[in-house]
């Protein structure tokens, strides 16, 4: 069974079954499936139980952004998490040196990345002027390096 179908061809152009017909909820929890009956939620099959939480989590993260008096009027578009605990240590003390992010000494890299993260998500940008010189520059195949060049020609 997966995705709360009995069988591949079930799940192939047919209409949403009832939770009657034997679907289960297609979510894992805490390592087993979950035994609930399942409602259909677009292409997955999920019990109201999960539906109900992805929903809630969904409202609370609108709700953060709305009280943060975020700028974008587009609450509903929802922001990348950016691991930066990925980063190499001297990467992140790099990105606190560029941005004089003020922090206490001795700082592990956890605490380090969390207050880098802190930062990185407060950041002000203006999304519209940012895909606007983005694809400009794809279109015209030139990069940010090229401009700092402007004067100088490249050695061949």
């Amino acid at each position: 069974v997966m995705n709360g179908f009995s069988t591949e061809e079930d799940s192939h152009d047919a209409p949403p079954a009832p939770p009657f017909f034997g679907q289960s909820c297609c979510l894992i929890e805490d390592g087993e499936r979950c035994g609930r009956a399942a409602g259909n939620v677009r292409h997955l099959y999920i019990c109201d139980f999960h539906k109900n939480f992805i929903q809630s989590v969904r409202n609370k993260r609108k709700r953060k952004t709305s009280d943060d008096g975020g700028e974008s009027p587009d609450h509903d578009v929802e922001v990348p998490e950016v691991d930066l605990f990925q980063l190499q240590v001297n990467t992140l003390r790099r990105y606190k040196r560029h941005y004089k992010i003020q922090t206490r000494p001795g700082l592990n890299k956890a605490q380090l990345a969390e207050t880098v993260s802190r930062h990185f998500r407060n950041i002000p940008v203006n999304e519209k002027e940012t895909l606007t010189y983005f694809i400009y520059m794809v279109k015209s195949s030139k990069s940010r390096l090229d401009q700092k060049s402007d004067g100088i020609k490249p050695v061949e």
